[in-house]
């Protein structure tokens, strides 16, 4: 096992961090105008049960990164094992990208995707400068998730399906 040191390869360390799997999101959230986003995310970690929080990092020049951080609310979308398609369609540059799903929304006006193993509806609390991305701490406010799904993995580049 070689260890790298600082002048990181960006693409091997890149390729490092994938050897951790992880669960894959899309977050969702709306503009002042009404206007919906979505972005893929695998960024998404437990912080505390006691308040209940949780954290999601998001690049700088992200389309929709603005958004994020001008809007509190948002929603983790947990993706089943069966939304593949739905995690590229967020995940790629669209002027519609929530064409085709059957959404349900917050009081807040956010959309919830359909299908998904759960999803977290949430409230930022502060917004952290990390490097090229803000990591979002935001309090959960409601959450809902079904114990029938299997959740859509990510690892080493690929799509994972229990």
């Amino acid at each position: 096992m070689e260890a790298k040191n600082a002048g990181f390869d960006q693409k091997d360390f890149r390729n490092a961090l994938g050897c951790f799997g992880t669960g894959v999101t899309v977050i969702t959230t709306r503009d002042q105008d009404g206007r919906h986003y979505g972005v893929t995310a695998s960024s998404f970690n437990s912080v505390s049960l006691d308040p209940p929080l949780i954290l999601w990092s998001q690049g700088k020049g992200a389309p929709s990164h603005g958004v994020f951080k001008e809007n509190v609310n948002f929603v983790v979308n947990v993706l089943s094992a069966n939304q593949t398609e739905i995690s590229n369609q967020f995940a790629r540059p669209s002027d519609n990208k929530f064409q085709g799903l059957d959404c349900t929304y917050t009081e807040d006006g956010v959309a919830i995707l359909p299908g998904t193993s759960g999803h977290f509806e949430c409230v930022t609390q502060n917004m952290i400068e990390g490097g090229d991305h803000t990591i979002f701490l935001a309090k959960v406010v409601n959450y809902r998730h079904h114990a029938d799904t299997s959740p859509l993995f990510f690892w080493k580049g690929q799509y994972i399906t229990p």
